[in-house]
Protein backbone atom coordinates (compact mmCIF):
# COMPACT_ATOMS: atom_id res chain seq x y z
CA UNK A 1 0.00 0.00 0.00
CA UNK A 2 1.49 3.39 -0.98
CA UNK A 3 2.00 5.88 1.83
CA UNK A 4 -0.68 8.52 2.20
CA UNK A 5 1.89 11.11 3.28
CA UNK A 6 5.20 12.53 2.05
CA UNK A 7 7.01 15.84 1.68
CA UNK A 8 6.11 15.87 -1.99
CA UNK A 9 2.37 15.39 -1.50
CA UNK A 10 0.14 18.44 -1.85
CA UNK A 11 -2.56 16.70 0.21
CA UNK A 12 -2.40 16.65 4.00
CA UNK A 13 -2.79 13.22 5.61
CA UNK A 14 -5.40 13.62 8.37
CA UNK A 15 -5.42 11.12 11.23
CA UNK A 16 -8.33 10.67 13.63
CA UNK A 17 -6.72 9.47 16.86
CA UNK A 18 -9.37 7.27 18.44
CA UNK A 19 -6.81 6.01 20.94
CA UNK A 20 -8.83 4.63 23.83
CA UNK A 21 -11.75 7.03 23.53
CA UNK A 22 -13.89 4.01 22.54
CA UNK A 23 -14.53 3.32 26.26
CA UNK A 24 -13.55 -0.33 25.79
CA UNK A 25 -16.55 -0.97 23.51
CA UNK A 26 -16.06 -2.64 20.13
CA UNK A 27 -19.39 -1.26 18.95
CA UNK A 28 -18.40 2.28 19.93
CA UNK A 29 -15.04 1.86 18.19
CA UNK A 30 -16.85 0.92 14.98
CA UNK A 31 -19.15 3.93 15.29
CA UNK A 32 -16.07 6.12 15.67
CA UNK A 33 -14.39 4.63 12.59
CA UNK A 34 -17.50 5.29 10.53
CA UNK A 35 -17.87 8.82 11.89
CA UNK A 36 -14.20 9.63 11.24
CA UNK A 37 -14.59 8.55 7.63
CA UNK A 38 -17.69 10.71 7.26
CA UNK A 39 -15.72 13.66 8.66
CA UNK A 40 -13.09 13.29 5.95
CA UNK A 41 -10.28 11.62 7.93
CA UNK A 42 -7.77 9.60 5.91
CA UNK A 43 -6.85 7.31 8.79
CA UNK A 44 -8.08 6.06 12.16
CA UNK A 45 -5.49 5.26 14.78
CA UNK A 46 -5.81 3.26 17.98
CA UNK A 47 -3.29 2.57 20.77
CA UNK A 48 -1.98 -0.98 21.14
CA UNK A 49 -0.46 -2.03 24.45
CA UNK A 50 0.85 -5.25 25.94
CA UNK A 51 0.32 -4.22 29.54
CA UNK A 52 3.00 -6.50 31.03
CA UNK A 53 5.52 -5.14 28.52
CA UNK A 54 4.56 -1.47 28.93
CA UNK A 55 4.13 -1.27 32.73
CA UNK A 56 5.88 -2.71 35.75
CA UNK A 57 3.85 -4.78 38.20
CA UNK A 58 3.87 -1.93 40.72
CA UNK A 59 2.67 0.59 38.13
CA UNK A 60 -0.26 -1.67 37.24
CA UNK A 61 -1.10 -2.35 40.91
CA UNK A 62 -1.38 1.26 42.03
CA UNK A 63 -4.89 2.34 43.07
CA UNK A 64 -6.78 4.23 40.37
CA UNK A 65 -10.23 5.13 41.62
CA UNK A 66 -10.93 8.59 40.23
CA UNK A 67 -13.90 9.65 38.13
CA UNK A 68 -12.18 8.53 34.91
CA UNK A 69 -11.31 5.05 36.15
CA UNK A 70 -12.60 1.78 34.68
CA UNK A 71 -11.15 -0.32 37.51
CA UNK A 72 -9.84 -0.33 41.07
CA UNK A 73 -6.19 -0.35 39.95
CA UNK A 74 -4.44 1.23 37.00
CA UNK A 75 -3.96 -2.25 35.57
CA UNK A 76 -7.67 -3.04 35.74
CA UNK A 77 -8.41 0.35 34.20
CA UNK A 78 -6.03 -0.24 31.27
CA UNK A 79 -7.20 -3.82 30.75
CA UNK A 80 -10.78 -2.63 30.40
CA UNK A 81 -9.72 -0.36 27.55
CA UNK A 82 -7.66 -2.96 25.65
CA UNK A 83 -9.03 -4.97 22.73
CA UNK A 84 -7.91 -8.51 21.95
CA UNK A 85 -5.98 -9.38 18.79
CA UNK A 86 -9.14 -10.82 17.27
CA UNK A 87 -11.05 -7.62 18.06
CA UNK A 88 -8.29 -5.59 16.42
CA UNK A 89 -8.61 -7.71 13.30
CA UNK A 90 -12.36 -7.13 13.33
CA UNK A 91 -11.83 -3.35 13.58
CA UNK A 92 -9.24 -3.52 10.82
CA UNK A 93 -11.71 -5.29 8.52
CA UNK A 94 -14.41 -2.77 9.42
CA UNK A 95 -12.09 0.11 8.53
CA UNK A 96 -11.18 -1.54 5.22
CA UNK A 97 -14.87 -1.98 4.42
CA UNK A 98 -15.32 1.77 5.04
CA UNK A 99 -12.29 2.71 2.92
CA UNK A 100 -10.23 4.32 5.67
CA UNK A 101 -6.67 3.49 6.70
CA UNK A 102 -6.35 1.60 9.99
CA UNK A 103 -3.31 1.62 12.26
CA UNK A 104 -2.23 2.03 15.87
CA UNK A 105 0.49 3.38 18.09
CA UNK A 106 2.84 0.68 19.38
CA UNK A 107 3.07 1.39 23.09
CA UNK A 108 5.80 -1.25 23.65
CA UNK A 109 8.07 -3.57 21.66
CA UNK A 110 5.68 -6.54 21.78
CA UNK A 111 2.88 -4.40 20.35
CA UNK A 112 5.20 -3.12 17.61
CA UNK A 113 5.89 -6.69 16.51
CA UNK A 114 2.19 -7.57 16.62
CA UNK A 115 1.19 -4.58 14.52
CA UNK A 116 3.93 -5.24 11.98
CA UNK A 117 3.85 -9.02 11.71
CA UNK A 118 0.29 -10.06 12.55
CA UNK A 119 -1.95 -7.11 11.74
CA UNK A 120 0.40 -5.87 8.99
CA UNK A 121 -0.71 -2.26 9.32
CA UNK A 122 0.60 0.17 6.65
CA UNK A 123 2.59 2.19 9.17
CA UNK A 124 3.18 2.32 12.92
CA UNK A 125 3.08 5.32 15.22
CA UNK A 126 5.68 5.68 17.99
CA UNK A 127 4.20 8.07 20.53
CA UNK A 128 5.97 10.71 22.58
CA UNK A 129 6.20 8.35 25.55
CA UNK A 130 8.54 6.10 23.54
CA UNK A 131 10.42 8.72 21.55
CA UNK A 132 13.37 8.28 23.95
CA UNK A 133 13.03 4.48 24.11
CA UNK A 134 16.48 3.62 22.77
CA UNK A 135 16.01 -0.13 22.13
CA UNK A 136 12.58 0.33 20.54
CA UNK A 137 13.82 3.09 18.22
CA UNK A 138 16.82 0.98 17.19
CA UNK A 139 14.59 -1.98 16.46
CA UNK A 140 12.18 0.20 14.46
CA UNK A 141 15.01 1.85 12.51
CA UNK A 142 16.05 -1.53 11.14
CA UNK A 143 12.57 -2.61 10.11
CA UNK A 144 11.02 -1.80 6.76
CA UNK A 145 7.62 -0.63 8.00
CA UNK A 146 6.95 3.14 7.66
CA UNK A 147 6.86 5.12 10.91
CA UNK A 148 5.38 8.27 12.41
CA UNK A 149 7.16 9.52 15.55
CA UNK A 150 5.86 12.20 17.92
CA UNK A 151 8.20 14.56 19.76
CA UNK A 152 6.32 15.58 22.93
CA UNK A 153 8.35 15.77 26.17
CA UNK A 154 11.66 15.72 24.25
CA UNK A 155 14.46 18.25 24.13
CA UNK A 156 16.09 19.36 20.89
CA UNK A 157 19.08 17.05 21.27
CA UNK A 158 16.74 14.07 21.54
CA UNK A 159 14.90 15.16 18.39
CA UNK A 160 18.25 15.42 16.61
CA UNK A 161 19.11 11.92 17.82
CA UNK A 162 15.90 10.55 16.28
CA UNK A 163 16.76 12.30 13.03
CA UNK A 164 20.23 10.74 13.01
CA UNK A 165 18.72 7.27 13.39
CA UNK A 166 16.11 7.68 10.66
CA UNK A 167 17.56 10.15 8.15
CA UNK A 168 18.37 7.28 5.79
CA UNK A 169 14.67 6.45 5.52
CA UNK A 170 12.21 8.17 3.16
CA UNK A 171 9.16 6.70 4.89
CA UNK A 172 9.49 8.24 8.36
CA UNK A 173 7.57 11.25 9.65
CA UNK A 174 8.26 13.43 12.67
CA UNK A 175 5.34 15.19 14.38
CA UNK A 176 5.65 18.36 16.41
CA UNK A 177 3.72 17.64 19.59
CA UNK A 178 3.24 19.07 23.07
CA UNK A 179 2.12 16.45 25.61
CA UNK A 180 -0.32 18.58 27.56
CA UNK A 181 -4.08 17.99 27.60
CA UNK A 182 -5.33 20.48 26.59
CA UNK A 183 -2.34 22.48 25.38
CA UNK A 184 -2.60 26.22 26.00
CA UNK A 185 -1.81 28.60 23.11
CA UNK A 186 1.40 29.83 24.74
CA UNK A 187 2.79 26.29 24.75
CA UNK A 188 1.80 25.21 21.23
CA UNK A 189 4.86 26.63 19.41
CA UNK A 190 3.53 26.24 15.87
CA UNK A 191 6.71 27.67 14.39
CA UNK A 192 8.47 24.48 15.46
CA UNK A 193 7.02 22.99 12.24
CA UNK A 194 9.10 25.10 9.80
CA UNK A 195 12.10 24.64 12.12
CA UNK A 196 11.76 20.87 11.88
CA UNK A 197 11.35 21.10 8.11
CA UNK A 198 14.50 23.19 7.80
CA UNK A 199 16.68 21.04 10.06
CA UNK A 200 15.41 17.60 9.02
CA UNK A 201 14.58 17.81 5.29
CA UNK A 202 14.73 14.05 4.71
CA UNK A 203 11.79 13.42 7.06
CA UNK A 204 8.12 14.27 6.54
CA UNK A 205 7.02 16.81 9.16
CA UNK A 206 3.55 16.95 10.70
CA UNK A 207 1.61 18.08 13.74
CA UNK A 208 -0.09 16.17 16.55
CA UNK A 209 -2.29 18.64 18.42
CA UNK A 210 -3.87 18.47 21.86
CA UNK A 211 -5.27 21.98 22.03
CA UNK A 212 -8.90 23.07 22.13
CA UNK A 213 -10.46 23.98 18.79
CA UNK A 214 -9.19 23.62 15.24
CA UNK A 215 -7.42 26.85 14.31
CA UNK A 216 -3.93 25.81 15.36
CA UNK A 217 -4.17 22.51 13.50
CA UNK A 218 -5.27 24.34 10.35
CA UNK A 219 -2.43 26.84 10.80
CA UNK A 220 0.05 23.96 11.08
CA UNK A 221 -0.76 23.03 7.48
CA UNK A 222 -0.13 26.60 6.35
CA UNK A 223 3.28 26.31 8.02
CA UNK A 224 4.14 23.09 6.18
CA UNK A 225 2.70 20.17 8.17
CA UNK A 226 2.02 17.24 5.84
CA UNK A 227 0.28 15.18 8.53
CA UNK A 228 -2.28 16.40 11.07
CA UNK A 229 -3.33 14.14 13.92
CA UNK A 230 -6.08 15.04 16.38
CA UNK A 231 -7.79 13.02 19.08
CA UNK A 232 -11.37 12.17 18.12
CA UNK A 233 -14.44 11.58 20.28
CA UNK A 234 -18.16 11.16 19.81
CA UNK A 235 -18.92 12.94 23.09
CA UNK A 236 -16.62 15.20 25.10
CA UNK A 237 -18.62 14.47 28.24
CA UNK A 238 -17.69 10.78 28.21
CA UNK A 239 -15.51 9.35 30.96
CA UNK A 240 -11.80 9.53 30.19
CA UNK A 241 -8.93 12.00 30.31
CA UNK A 242 -8.55 12.50 26.54
CA UNK A 243 -12.06 13.59 25.60
CA UNK A 244 -11.67 17.24 26.59
CA UNK A 245 -8.74 17.75 24.21
CA UNK A 246 -10.45 15.75 21.44
CA UNK A 247 -12.52 17.00 18.53
CA UNK A 248 -16.13 15.88 18.12
CA UNK A 249 -17.42 15.02 14.63
CA UNK A 250 -18.68 18.55 13.90
CA UNK A 251 -15.31 20.07 14.85
CA UNK A 252 -13.30 17.40 13.07
CA UNK A 253 -15.32 17.85 9.90
CA UNK A 254 -14.79 21.61 9.95
CA UNK A 255 -11.06 21.11 10.51
CA UNK A 256 -10.76 18.81 7.51
CA UNK A 257 -12.67 21.25 5.28
CA UNK A 258 -10.41 24.11 6.37
CA UNK A 259 -7.28 22.02 5.83
CA UNK A 260 -8.42 21.12 2.32
CA UNK A 261 -9.04 24.80 1.58
CA UNK A 262 -5.68 26.04 2.83
CA UNK A 263 -3.42 23.22 1.62
CA UNK A 264 -3.96 24.40 -1.96
CA UNK A 265 -2.09 27.63 -1.15
CA UNK A 266 0.93 26.18 0.66
CA UNK A 267 3.56 27.56 0.96
CA UNK A 268 2.02 30.75 2.31
CA UNK A 269 4.20 33.81 2.81
CA UNK A 270 4.52 34.74 6.48
CA UNK A 271 3.07 38.20 5.87
CA UNK A 272 -0.06 36.68 4.33
CA UNK A 273 -0.53 33.87 6.84
CA UNK A 274 -2.95 35.52 9.26
CA UNK A 275 -5.01 36.99 6.44
CA UNK A 276 -5.41 33.63 4.74
CA UNK A 277 -6.37 31.97 8.04
CA UNK A 278 -9.00 34.67 8.56
CA UNK A 279 -10.51 33.72 5.21
CA UNK A 280 -10.55 29.98 5.95
CA UNK A 281 -11.51 29.94 9.63
CA UNK A 282 -14.94 31.27 10.48
CA UNK A 283 -16.81 32.41 13.61
CA UNK A 284 -16.16 30.31 16.68
CA UNK A 285 -13.17 28.59 15.07
CA UNK A 286 -11.06 31.77 14.91
CA UNK A 287 -9.52 33.43 17.96
CA UNK A 288 -6.86 35.68 16.48
CA UNK A 289 -5.14 36.73 19.74
CA UNK A 290 -4.68 33.06 20.73
CA UNK A 291 -3.48 32.22 17.24
CA UNK A 292 -0.87 34.96 17.36
CA UNK A 293 0.41 33.63 20.69
CA UNK A 294 0.79 30.14 19.21
CA UNK A 295 2.65 31.66 16.23
CA UNK A 296 5.31 33.41 18.33
CA UNK A 297 8.89 33.20 17.11
CA UNK A 298 10.93 30.36 18.62
CA UNK A 299 14.26 28.60 18.15
CA UNK A 300 15.40 25.00 18.71
CA UNK A 301 16.12 25.43 22.45
CA UNK A 302 12.38 25.94 23.03
CA UNK A 303 11.93 22.20 22.32
CA UNK A 304 12.47 20.89 25.84
CA UNK A 305 10.41 19.15 28.48
CA UNK A 306 7.88 21.89 29.22
CA UNK A 307 6.31 22.52 32.60
CA UNK A 308 2.90 21.83 31.07
CA UNK A 309 4.16 18.39 29.98
CA UNK A 310 5.34 17.30 33.43
CA UNK A 311 2.00 15.76 34.50
CA UNK A 312 2.06 13.51 31.41
CA UNK A 313 5.75 12.74 31.93
CA UNK A 314 5.20 11.88 35.60
CA UNK A 315 2.31 9.57 34.72
CA UNK A 316 3.54 7.89 31.55
CA UNK A 317 7.24 8.69 31.13
CA UNK A 318 9.24 5.45 30.92
CA UNK A 319 12.28 4.23 32.83
CA UNK A 320 14.94 1.57 32.61
CA UNK A 321 13.94 -1.52 34.63
CA UNK A 322 15.31 -5.00 35.21
CA UNK A 323 13.91 -7.70 32.94
CA UNK A 324 14.50 -10.48 35.49
CA UNK A 325 15.73 -11.26 38.99
CA UNK A 326 19.51 -10.83 39.14
CA UNK A 327 22.17 -11.74 41.67
CA UNK A 328 24.78 -9.37 43.01
CA UNK A 329 27.72 -9.20 40.59
CA UNK A 330 25.67 -9.80 37.44
CA UNK A 331 26.85 -7.94 34.36
CA UNK A 332 23.90 -6.35 32.58
CA UNK A 333 23.37 -7.50 29.04
CA UNK A 334 20.66 -6.09 26.77
CA UNK A 335 18.40 -9.01 27.67
CA UNK A 336 18.44 -7.90 31.32
CA UNK A 337 17.23 -4.35 30.60
CA UNK A 338 13.73 -3.23 29.62
CA UNK A 339 11.97 0.11 29.20
CA UNK A 340 8.64 0.44 31.02
CA UNK A 341 6.37 2.85 32.84
CA UNK A 342 7.66 2.34 36.38
CA UNK A 343 6.51 3.39 39.82
CA UNK A 344 8.79 4.58 41.30
CA UNK A 345 10.76 5.83 38.31
CA UNK A 346 14.24 4.66 37.39
CA UNK A 347 16.94 6.01 35.10
CA UNK A 348 15.87 7.60 31.84
CA UNK A 349 15.88 5.31 28.77
CA UNK A 350 18.43 7.71 27.26
CA UNK A 351 21.02 6.07 29.56
CA UNK A 352 20.42 2.62 28.06
CA UNK A 353 23.91 2.36 26.54
CA UNK A 354 25.48 3.58 29.78
CA UNK A 355 23.76 0.84 31.76
CA UNK A 356 24.36 -2.16 29.50
CA UNK A 357 27.68 -3.71 30.49
CA UNK A 358 27.59 -2.44 34.08
CA UNK A 359 27.84 -4.74 37.09
CA UNK A 360 25.10 -4.63 39.74
CA UNK A 361 26.42 -4.50 43.29
CA UNK A 362 23.24 -5.84 44.90
CA UNK A 363 20.52 -8.38 44.19
CA UNK A 364 17.62 -6.92 42.21
CA UNK A 365 14.19 -8.14 41.19
CA UNK A 366 12.30 -8.19 37.90
CA UNK A 367 10.59 -4.84 37.22
CA UNK A 368 12.69 -2.97 39.81
CA UNK A 369 13.67 0.45 38.49
CA UNK A 370 17.34 0.68 37.53
CA UNK A 371 19.09 3.28 39.71
CA UNK A 372 22.61 4.70 39.77
CA UNK A 373 23.34 3.35 43.23
CA UNK A 374 22.93 -0.21 41.92
CA UNK A 375 26.28 -0.07 40.11
CA UNK A 376 29.88 -0.27 41.17
CA UNK A 377 30.80 2.39 38.62
CA UNK A 378 28.56 4.70 36.60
Amino acid sequence: MPLGWSNESSRTFVVAEIGQNHQGSLSTAKQMIKAAKECGADCVKFQRSNLAEKFTVSALARPYTGSNSWGRTYGEHKQWLEFSSDEYRELQRFATDHDIVFTASAMDAASFRELEEQLQVPFIKIGSGDADNVPLLRYAANRSIPLIISTGMLDWDQVCSIYTQFRHRKDVALLHCVSSYPTLPGDIMLRMIPLLRAHFPELTIGYSGHELGIQHSVASVALGAKIVERHFTLDKAWKGTDHQASLNPAEFGRMVRCIRAIERDVPIDASALIGRLREVLQGEDLDEPELLVALKEIDPHHRQLLECERPCFNKLGKSLVYASDLNCGTVLTESYVQVKVSEPKGLTPRLYDSVVGRTVKCAVSKDDPILMQHFKHI
